[in-house]
């Protein structure tokens, strides 16, 4: 037997360290304690290598071991910044053409910039949008699987097996063996026996029938009361939870802290002296104190010390402290002003002198001490010592002309001051309004050589030239912009607007018309899509409610692109928005004249003249259309419009012939057929109708107003119901996709009391059209008024997993299939899923309206209107609303927006709009009937 050991029986060679081979010297614990075990150094490993090397006779090994190369030949001239210029350009200067030449570098990056952020957006939208629908998040993953879990009954929930925990099972039985039990002493067992007792007998306080909320010493016992007072406490705090960040500053709960207002958040505290804990100003006055004695050249820290004592309510404490405060920093503006607030007038003055001769030089201490005097004069006094001290202060300057009663006196100081201090705009500007318009135009001019750079006393300039009616003499924004820009000191476009918007709000119509004239196209090119982003700033003028400036840009880019259709009507419902008829008119007369061939132009120039009662100069208008767009149905069913509205029939019929012939379109024989519904012809409409159906086979409403006839003819024959199917029928064959007609024919036969074979029809229009969420809504329908409930849920279902972001089975499913308690989560997360629908708004306003929450309600119902304006039912709903909620204020300018909104669709509305006895009917008179009908 072999007396050497085994290898698990030897001992570690010298330096030996378990997993150092493997790298597992240290390690993180899964809380981030730290490493559990210090490795081996690096001088260790080298020294254990080499000693290892040395016993088996071979070299170091190189990675620790080895020495290093040395470089003999490294030129370290050639690795030195690039900006460190040495040798030919360490003596070259920055002149203005390397300066132009960055600016013009410049200017071509942020042009190209400009060129592709676009499409950059674009591709990071796509990206954005692709990620998101291939990473979904867990809650949309599992968004059906939990909608699914409201078909769960009770007694299923009730038998679903309990899950057992078996973890730790023996651990917590041991520790239930470690709890100690005592027994109840007897005092608590009769405390808790007389808590419930009535105490009836009569004690010399008053009657002792305690049967009341109130007990004998005070408290109460109302417990309603106490939880109401506790829900109001709790309101209380997350109200002052939702305020802002100023607030929790001053209330000490704020969770960051800025170290340069945490002085002037103590001014913020209303706390009395009263209502400061003691503890709390003993611990911050050791603190203060602390800071002080360490520090005592450290202003800030006397006056928090100081604040802390007048905190706590002691003024004389809190003076005597800043006094010192004063003594160890007199070049402290902050202490001295410090020690002025905290101390009466009188000694205000003397301690306002003081630190003056220690700061002959502050602004804030000479203007503290001129508000401390009582008497003008002495106030006067005292600014014009300052002004010996500091003649440069644009501040004191103001002072002393604001203190000035004289016009001519304050004139001359101004004078002095723009000698003083010539690159003060402001001392220029005030200057020049207190002068003549005469002299006001030299001080302009003086201060523009003083300060070529300064587009504020060009703009002054203009401002003068329009007071005094000589603005469209002289073009000053013209030669303001070519100054400025040879002073390269030229506004970006987006300032010139701002400047121009702030001319507006002064009234100075003219001047912001003129600045956006000279600098609307400002660094744009042909490049750019200049019509869009004059478009884009027009309508962010409007949205601020800066009309005029609004409508100078559309004016500045109507002279660039004059046949430019989309910025004629947008000019034009500027103006009947905001402006008036007569400038209206002139603008619309003026684009006829620029685009002739725009029917849509020349209707809206025809509609306005009709609307103010000119029927001559409308059909003058309409004449002139028909020259310059012969045989245009727009015009010629505009023409029949305009004619039928004022009684004449006959002759609107007459225009229909003759448009039938010169151009028989579809819409022409539609509105030929709807023009002989609306007279209660029906032998002339169905004579109609069937013509135009030979002409046009598959014209979806021709096969509709068929059917809609035969329904609805009236006595003696009656509704020829046969022949109503057989219109369907075949216009369902020969247009399928047309959902108004599947659903006209399903609603017949639902009228006849046949619900199977309207859901047979229903069925079929949906593997038509199986993303159309009115057939969905359709067939929920029919159920519910069958009284399926449940086939109707199951319909519903199915619908939100075809069509998940249509805002109209959304509102259905969350008005009839919710319990009203649930409707607000539902509603939430239509939200979500839907990012903008009209129809969900108005469920959340009705939601809200629902649980007496007028005033978001409200907002919800403007929502709405804003997402899609001419949604009819929209609207209806809002008035609706208003009619019981609503002031005779808020009606009267919801009937004022609704006939400038001129709605058009909606299920409700398009109901009574297109009815054949509604079609004289105005915008407001659909909208009382829409009202009533609403549920």
């Amino acid at each position: 037997m072999s007396g050497r050991k085994d290898f698990l029986s030897q001992p570690a060679p010298e330096n030996y360290v378990a997993g150092l081979g493997r790298g597992a010297t240290g390690f993180m614990t899964r809380s981030d304690l730290g490493p559990a075990r210090e490795g081996p150094s690096e001088d260790q490993i080298k020294e254990a290598l080499a000693k290892r090397a040395a016993q088996l006779g071979a070299a170091p090994p190189t990675a620790y071991g080895a020495p290093e190369k040395k470089d003999d030949d490294d030129d370290d001239e050639r690795f030195q910044d690039p900006e460190n210029e040495v040798g030919l350009f360490a003596g070259g200067a920055y002149d203005k053409d390397d300066d132009e030449a960055d600016r013009i570098y410049q200017e071509v990056d942020e042009k190209m910039d400009r060129r592709r952020k676009i499409r950059r957006e674009a591709r990071e939208q796509k990206e954005r949008e692709d990620y998101e629908r291939n990473n979904p998040k867990i809650q949309q993953q599992f968004a059906d699987l939990k909608r699914a879990l409201g078909t769960v009954s009770d007694d299923d929930w009730a038998n679903l097996p309990d899950v057992g925990d078996l973890t730790g099972k023996n651990r917590r039985t041991k520790q239930n063996l470690r709890q100690r039990f005592y027994a109840v002493p007897d005092s608590v067992i009769a405390g808790a026996r007389d808590s419930t007792q009535f105490d009836t007998s009569v004690t010399e306080d008053g009657p002792g029938v305690n049967g009341s909320g109130d007990n004998a010493d005070g408290t109460m016992t109302n417990f309603a009361d106490i939880g109401a007072a506790r829900d109001k406490v709790l309101q209380v705090r997350l109200d002052q939870a939702a305020q802002g960040s100023g607030t929790d500053a001053a209330a000490g709960s704020a969770t960051n802290v800025d170290p340069k207002g945490y002085l002037t958040s103590l001014t913020k505290s209303e706390l009395k002296a009263g209502e400061v804990e003691v503890g709390d100003v003993k611990r911050v006055r050791v603190l203060l104190e602390s800071v002080i004695k360490t520090n005592p050249k450290h202003a800030p820290g006397w006056i928090a010390a100081a604040r802390l004592e007048e905190l706590a309510g002691k003024i004389v404490a809190a003076r005597n402290v800043i006094a010192r405060g004063c003594e160890y920093c007199p070049k402290s503006e902050d202490a001295w002003l410090e020690n002025i607030r905290l101390n009466d007038n009188h000694n205000a003055k003397i301690i306002a002198a003081n630190a003056i001769k220690n700061n002959d030089h502050s602004v804030r201490l000479w203007i503290e001490a001129m508000k401390l005097e009582t008497d003008q004069r002495a106030k006067k006094r005292v600014i014009r010592h300052a002004l010996d001290h500091i003649p440069q202060s644009v501040v004191l300057w103001k002072e002393a002309v604001n203190l000035e009663e004289d016009p001519d006196d304050a004139r001359l100081l101004l004078a002095k001051a723009t000698e003083m201090i010539p690159l003060s705009v402001e001392l220029w500007l005030a200057l020049a309004r207190l002068e003549t318009p005469d002299n006001a135009q030299k001080v302009l001019n003086k201060a523009r050589k003083a300060i070529p750079a300064s587009h504020e006393i060009w703009i002054a300039a203009a401002r003068l030239q329009e007071q005094m009616g000589t603005a469209a003499k002289v073009n000053v924004m013209k030669r303001a912009v070519q100054a400025l820009a040879k002073e390269s000191a030229m506004l970006k476009r987006e300032e010139w607007i701002t400047e121009a918007e702030k001319c507006e709000d002064e009234g100075a119509i003219l001047t912001c018309g003129a600045i956006i004239r000279e600098t609307l196209g400002w660094g744009l090119d042909e490049d750019d899509d200049r019509k869009e982003i004059w478009m884009d700033d027009a309508r962010s003028s409007i949205g601020r409610g800066r009309y005029d400036t609004a409508r100078a840009m559309y004016a500045y880019a109507l002279r660039v692109f004059p046949t430019k259709k989309s910025l004629w009507l947008a000019a034009a419902d500027l103006e009947r928005n905001h402006g008036t008829r007569e400038a209206l008119c002139n603008l619309l007369d003026k684009a006829v004249e620029a685009c002739p061939q725009s029917e849509a132009l020349w209707m809206h120039l025809a509609k306005e003249r009709w609307t103010q009662g000119d029927i001559d100069g409308a059909r003058r208008v309409l004449g002139r259309a028909f020259h310059q767009n012969p045989n245009n149905e727009d015009i010629w069913l505009a023409a029949v419009k305009l004619e039928a509205d004022n009684g004449e029939v006959n002759q609107a019929r007459d225009l229909l012939r003759t448009a039938r012939a010169e151009a028989g379109t579809q819409r022409v024989w539609i509105k030929s057929v709807a023009f002989e519904r609306q007279l209660d012809d029906t032998v002339a409409a169905l004579d109609l109708v069937n013509q135009g159906l030979q002409l046009y086979p598959t014209a979806a409403k021709l096969w509709m107003m068929k059917g809609q006839i035969y329904a609805s003819l009236p006595a003696p024959n009656g509704p020829k119901i046969p022949q109503a199917r057989e219109a369907y029928n075949t216009g369902t064959r020969a247009c399928p996709s047309s959902v108004p007609l599947w659903l006209l024919a399903a609603r017949l036969e639902e009228s006849l009391g046949l619900p199977v074979r309207a859901r047979s029809i229903l069925d079929r229009a949906r593997l038509a059209a199986p993303k159309s969420a009115s057939l969905w809504l359709e067939s929920i329908r029919l159920e519910r008024r069958a009284n399926n409930l449940a086939q109707a849920k199951n319909l519903m279902a199915k619908a939100l997993q075809e069509l998940s972001t249509s805002g109209l089975l959304w509102a259905e499913s969350i008005w009839h299939f919710e319990a009203r308690t649930h409707r607000k989560t539902r509603t939430v997360e239509a939200l979500r899923t839907v990012e903008s629908d009209p129809y969900l708004f108005v469920t959340a306003a009705r939601v809200f309206w629902s649980e007496r929450k007028t005033d978001k309600a409200r907002s919800w119902f403007e929502k709405a209107i804003l997402a899609q304006s001419d949604l009819g039912d929209s609207w209806g709903w809002y008035a609706k609303f208003l009619e019981e909620y609503g002031t005779d204020e808020a009606r009267a300018d919801l009937r004022a927006k609704i006939v400038l909104a001129e709605p058009k669709y909606g299920e409700v509305w398009q109901a009574v709009a297109k009815a054949p006895g509604h079609a004289r009917w105005g915008v407001e008179k659909i909208l009382e009937e829409v009202v009533k009908r609403l549920e």
